[in-house]
């Protein structure tokens, strides 16, 4: 629903929200807290209700701990944008979360992430040739990830050489976000805008 756009202080933000199990939520209904959260998403870097807010609101305390949360792996990363999005779009495609997938895609796209590679993750086929060495670095740990559930000792060290154990400790969080965002928003059913179809097949 769309709220008349009117001073932030007293008066209802402009925002939509979409949903399919979880209704979409109006300005109105919601409580102090839904409001207090949905106000700090607005006005952060993201400045949008997309994605799993409407779900997040209805525990608005976790939620505004998740809208901080994910601010951070988004925008402030020590990750470069293009291998932050590879990660996102590995755990998209991981849950199959069609949102994810087409939100994020055009980003890493954007970003300068090589399209073969992005095609090679949506068909879940094998990484092409010739990928730059931090490219594969970010791909390898996250592939072992979620595979395996832990690292091996080389790709831990690859990664580590080339960003640091803070940006081990930024892509893992990169994972874990982007893990919670993927659930909510298939729990929800999160509908695609309208004319979008979806990009991602099941995998064997």
């Amino acid at each position: 629903m769309v709220e008349p756009a009117q001073s932030p202080d007293s008066t209802p933000p402009s925002f939509e929200l979409r949903g399919h199990r979880f209704k979409p939520l109006r300005w109105q209904e919601m409580s102090e807290a839904q409001q207090a959260m949905t106000r700090a998403v607005l006005g952060g870097q993201r400045g949008a209700m997309q994605g799993p807010y409407n779900v997040l609101l209805r525990s608005p305390e976790v939620g505004n701990l998740a809208q901080q949360f994910g601010a951070h792996t988004r925008f402030q990363s020590s990750l470069p944008l293009a291998l932050n999005e590879l990660a996102i779009l590995m755990m998209a495609r991981h849950w199959t979360a069609q949102f994810v997938w087409w939100a994020h895609r055009r980003i890493a796209q954007e970003a300068g992430l090589p399209v073969d590679l992005i095609a090679s993750i949506a068909q879940g086929r094998a990484v092409p040739q010739g990928l730059a060495p931090e490219v594969l670095a970010v791909q390898r740990f996250c592939a072992e990830l979620i595979a395996d559930r832990k690292v091996g000792d080389a790709t831990y060290a690859d990664a580590v050489a080339h960003f640091g154990e803070r940006g081990v400790v930024d892509l893992m969080a990169t994972l874990a976000y982007y893990t919670l965002v993927c659930m909510a928003l298939n729990v929800d059913g999160y509908p695609l805008p309208e004319g979008v179809q979806p990009e991602l097949q099941a995998l064997a």
